[in-house]
């Protein structure tokens, strides 16, 4: 969960895991021209491909060849354990003020 937090502290990997949650499948240069586009960030393509590294070493992302291009999709099963296993148990817990309001 360690490398799940650490690969989410950054922006640019925050908004590539937003790219591919709304669209999976998409190329390097894809996500490139999203980030440019719809974010005004200008991020050179190597650049990205690490922070692809980072979120696949993470198992946030997953990588497969399409000919000489590499698509990357979304893995929502680490943000599904990092909420189920602590993030859930600090939002929901019923002791909080903010629970009693709701």
């Amino acid at each position: 969960m360690d490398d799940v937090f650490r690969a989410l502290a950054d922006r640019t990997r925050r908004i590539l895991i937003d790219e591919l949650a709304e669209r999976d499948d998409q190329t390097l240069f894809e996500l490139c021209t999203r980030l440019i586009m719809r974010h005004g960030l200008e991020v050179s393509r190597q650049a990205v491909a690490k922070h692809l590294d980072v979120l696949e070493r993470a198992g946030l992302v997953e990588t497969r060849r399409d000919g000489r291009f590499r698509r990357h999709t979304l893995n929502r099963a680490p943000l599904r354990a990092a909420w189920q296993e602590w993030l859930r148990a600090h939002v929901d817990h019923p002791d909080h003020p903010d629970q009693a309001k709701e």
